[in-house]
């Protein structure tokens, strides 16, 4: 336990630097390769979906192996290398200063008036086309993008890692990854990438669900409308094609009195989706902020949370 506070501890500090060999980088690599692979080899739809099957399996297997094997070489070495390599893993299933980080940058230029760069900064975190967005807009999908990262990109690699430690931390960004490269619903994936879009709604089910109660914990120490939150959490969590992102966002928007979701454009195609919220105000910038220090809270009572649950094993 003492090795994830101390993870955890150092993503607040370092963040994600842009010169470590991050292993989501190795595990993207795999997966772009892979796709080329099999797309040489099938371009039927039934080729495509079994092609997918074993990208999803290489993909979360090789990472989780690969990462047991690292671990029991360094144990091999000396138990201070263990500990020293284990944390550094640990450390890489974490973004909570990488997403403070990226959204503050859309924060402060749009904060000056800036949109065409807001849009180009927002198009580096989001899928949508962000090309004809307004300032509103743009606020928007920022806050959105770390609310539902609070869940996938904090919260359930702490509740992974303190379930399998980093093997199974680490197998959890591999099956994120392969979701955000190729579980798409459009044409060229709809085949390739199912089973990695599924195994990624069942891999954040529960923390999904843990990630909306942290939320509105988070909004009452914050001092925000707490019993709102709660109330559109329960009201508007299924309100969105994802069975998992409604909760954060739906306890994020209870909290902010704003509305999330509704339709936007994902590589030129119109997608709809059901509004969360009641839509009392416009977003704005400001809540970009707002949504960084819910993510921050709801991260540090998560910590704490997990800890104490994990201390009678531990003990």
């Amino acid at each position: 336990m003492f090795s994830f506070w101390i993870a955890f501890l150092i993503d607040l500090i370092i963040g994600d630097p842009y010169w470590f060999p991050h292993p989501v980088r190795f595990i993207g690599k795999y997966i772009s390769s892979a796709e080329k692979f099999i797309r040489k080899k099938t371009s039927t739809d039934k080729g495509l979906k079994i092609g997918g099957v074993v990208l999803t399996i290489s993909t979360v297997l090789l990472t989780y192996l690969i990462t047991l094997l690292i671990l029991f070489l360094a144990a091999k070495v000396h138990i201070y290398l263990f500990i020293f390599i284990n944390i550094i893993l640990l450390w890489t299933t974490l973004a909570t200063k990488c997403l403070k980080d990226e959204s503050t940058k859309v924060y402060n230029v749009l904060k000056e008036g800036d949109l065409p760069e807001a849009r180009k900064l927002l198009s580096y975190l989001v899928g949508r086309d962000t090309g004809e967005l307004n300032a509103n807009e743009v606020a928007k999908a920022t806050l959105e993008t770390v609310v539902e990262n609070t869940a996938d990109g904090v919260i359930a690699p702490l509740f992974y890692m303190f379930i399998g430690g980093a093997p199974l931390a680490l197998a959890y960004k591999a099956i994120n990854t392969l979701d955000s490269m190729v579980g798409y619903k459009n044409e060229k994936y709809l085949h390739l990438g199912c089973v990695s879009a599924k195994l990624d709604d069942i891999a954040n089910y529960i923390p999904a669900r843990i990630t909306g109660l942290l939320l509105v914990i988070a909004s009452g120490i914050l001092k925000l409308d707490m019993k709102r939150s709660f109330k559109i959490l329960l009201r508007d969590r299924k309100n969105h094609s994802s069975p998992n992102c409604g909760y954060p966002e739906a306890a994020t928007a209870g909290a902010l009195g704003i509305q999330l979701g509704g339709a936007h454009y994902y590589f030129g195609e119109l997608v709809h989706k059901p509004t969360i919220g009641d839509n009392t105000r416009e977003v704005t910038y400001e809540d970009i902020k707002l949504s960084n220090k819910l993510m921050y809270v709801s991260s540090i009572v998560a910590l704490v949370l997990f800890s104490l649950i994990y201390l009678p094993a531990y003990l």
